[in-house]
C-alpha cells in the first residue's frame, strides 16, 4: 500500500538523468553534452512530458516550464537539484 509520505523519490543525479535520456536522442548516456539542447539532439515534447509525468507519479514537484525553458542536461540537473529537501 503506498503511502501518504511528501516525497517517495529521489530526483534522479546525472546518471541515471543521463540513462533516461539516451534513448530518447538516440545517444549513449556518455555522448550527451551537458549544454546541448535536447530538443535539437531529437527529444520530442511528448518525451518531456511523459518524464514529467513519472516524477509526478514519484511525488516530485517537477515543473514542465522549468524543463522545457532549459531544454538541456545541466538545465534538467539544475531544477531536479532544487527540488532535493
Amino acid at each position: 500500500m503506498e503511502t501518504n509520505s511528501r516525497s517517495t523519490a529521489q530526483p534522479p543525479g546525472e546518471q541515471e538523468l543521463r540513462e533516461l535520456l539516451a534513448p530518447l536522442v538516440d545517444a549513449r548516456p556518455e555522448d550527451i553534452p551537458g549544454d546541448a539542447n535536447l530538443i535539437l539532439l531529437g527529444m520530442s515534447s511528448i518525451d518531456m512530458m511523459r518524464l514529467v509525468g513519472r516524477w509526478r507519479r514519484a511525488k516530485l514537484p517537477v515543473v514542465f516550464e522549468e524543463l522545457a525553458s532549459a531544454p538541456t542536461l545541466n538545465g534538467w540537473l539544475a531544477h531536479l537539484e532544487g527540488l532535493r529537501p
